[in-house]
């Protein structure tokens, strides 16, 4: 079984991306940002585009047939690195129950420099 997840954005077609998959079990979300459509949520505070991106993430993995519960990896993409307190509540917010493997690192530039933070998961779909 193979099933994508569009955001509608017409980025996925000129790139040649989804915005998730489902491969079997398995479930990648990719990049997520803060933009939703043209308008850009949290611009200059990290915390709030944290939160926005894994209530995007969220919304992808149950259209996927997954949620935030099959989580087992994210990956966090910061431009500031001093922040990391800020991107770390708001997962924390998510996923302190959860725990998933994560990772956060430093990247010199996002590809709006409004972007702060940009966020990838992968999932595995348990029987529940």
């Amino acid at each position: 079984m193979r099933k994508r997840v569009s955001s509608g954005s017409p980025w996925e077609d000129i790139v040649g991306y989804s915005r998730a998959i489902r491969a079997g079990d398995i479930i990648e979300v990719a990049g997520t940002t803060a933009m939703d459509g043209d308008k850009l949520v949290g611009k200059g505070d990290v915390y709030l585009q944290t939160r926005f991106i894994f209530e995007k993430i969220a919304r992808a993995l149950e259209e996927a047939g997954g949620s935030l519960q099959d989580v087992i990896r994210t990956r966090m993409y910061i431009t500031d690195i001093s922040k990391w307190e800020e991107a770390g509540r708001a997962h924390g917010e998510f996923f302190s129950e959860i725990k998933p493997v994560a990772t956060l690192v430093e990247v010199s530039q996002l590809i709006d420099k409004e972007l702060l933070i940009e966020i990838e998961v992968s999932a595995i779909v348990q029987d529940r």
